[in-house]
């Protein structure tokens, strides 16, 4: 008797373990984890800070997967550098979820790609240069230059954003996002209670042509102390706010690729860059470049053999302070070579023009190996 019983309580656990182990796979389904590595060689000839390295540019890991059918979800991983400052930490660099029921409105809320600018929310590999653009880098949570941590374009927040108004051929020809943010980077709390509002809009008017404007209104706070203008020494709460706009335009075809950005922003910016937890205290404004900044760039990338080999080229400039006297200018040429769908070779020159130093000119090379799965 008692091993019957003991026989069909087991049944009974084998059977509810696999009625729950059917729900889960049901729930959460297409789990999947892929990663990528940069690996970099850079020569600078900057007079009196020459280099000549191999570095580890980026590497990443990756999770993610569907939940209940209408959720999409992703967290993701940095690990490069060394652990000496925030900036090259291994850190958590994406972990959100996206409501994706309806494709004119989804919500995604958590840490992701702040919604400003095409080239920001480009994969690293993809962008098909060095790096990502100056402006972009400097004006869109990168190495942001109000001072804040490294943050590779990210901060944490609820973003809706949605495609519609599709023409004869099914194909939509509007796009927007908008979204409220912390305004403090990646795995920060918000320090000065008021957040940023961030959106964009772009029309498609023909397949692979995206042609929109973006803006950002917010501000990056410090809780620490500073020298007011009659010399003393206060305390408290410093918020700098902070006004930013883009225009964008981007056109693939034909497996080309064209696009070009300008961002203008207003706002001061800490003198301290927030590379430790002691920076946090420091909240002197940083006078010598002003309230003011901007930048652009223009790129092609076209095919030499289709979906093989690429020469490419790219304009890209930024003004600190707003003004030539400030600029920086990378004038870049090279190629990009795809021996398969993970594995990547990119080469470029660069003739580099920065006016604020006392040499202008220098230049640069980098060769880059890059992998994923």
């Amino acid at each position: 008797m008692k091993k019957g019983i003991l026989s069909a309580l087991l049944g009974l656990m084998v059977m509810t373990t696999a009625s729950a182990q059917n729900k889960l796979a049901t729930w959460i389904n297409n789990v999947k984890l892929s990663g990528y590595a940069m690996t970099q060689y850079q020569y600078s000839g900057q007079e009196g800070a020459k280099s000549n390295s191999f570095n580890i540019r980026l590497g990443r890991l990756s999770l993610d997967g569907r939940a209940f059918t209408d959720w999409y979800w992703k967290i993701q991983l940095q690990f490069n550098g060394n652990t000496s400052t925030l900036g090259s930490s291994p850190k958590v660099v994406d972990a959100f979820t996206e409501w994706q029921k309806f494709e004119f409105f989804k919500v995604k809320v958590g840490q992701f790609k702040r919604p400003f600018s095409f080239e920001n929310p480009m994969n690293p590999i993809d962008q098909g240069f060095m790096s990502y653009a100056q402006n972009i880098m400097k004006l869109t949570y990168f190495t942001d230059r109000v001072g804040m941590h490294s943050s590779n374009g990210r901060d944490i927040g609820v973003q809706l954003q949605g495609d519609f108004l599709k023409n004869n051929n099914g194909r939509n020809l509007l796009h927007y996002q908008v979204g409220v943010f912390n305004g403090q980077g990646i795995n920060t709390k918000d320090v000065g209670q008021q957040k940023d509002i961030i959106g964009g809009i772009w029309v498609m008017p023909v397949a692979g042509m995206r042609l929109g404007v973006f803006g950002s209104e917010g501000s990056y706070s410090r809780k620490g102390t500073w020298t007011n203008e009659q010399g003393n020494t206060v305390s408290g709460i410093r918020r700098l706010p902070q006004h930013r706009y883009a225009i964008s335009g981007e056109y693939k075809f034909n497996d080309w690729t064209v696009r070009s950005e300008y961002i203008h922003s207003t706002g001061q910016a800490f003198k301290a860059v927030y590379n430790s937890s002691a920076d946090l205290s420091k909240a002197d404004v940083n006078e010598a470049i002003g309230d003011k900044a901007d930048g652009v760039y223009a790129l092609v990338i076209a095919p030499v053999i289709k979906h093989k080999f690429y020469g490419k080229a790219r304009y890209n400039m930024y003004r600190p302070s707003g003004s030539w006297d400030s600029s920086k200018t990378f004038y870049e040429i090279g190629a990009n070579y795809v021996i398969n769908k993970n594995v990547q070779i990119n080469a470029e020159y660069a003739r580099v023009n920065d006016r604020s130093l006392a040499e202008h000119n220098y230049d640069m090379i980098d060769v880059q190996l890059d992998f994923r799965f």
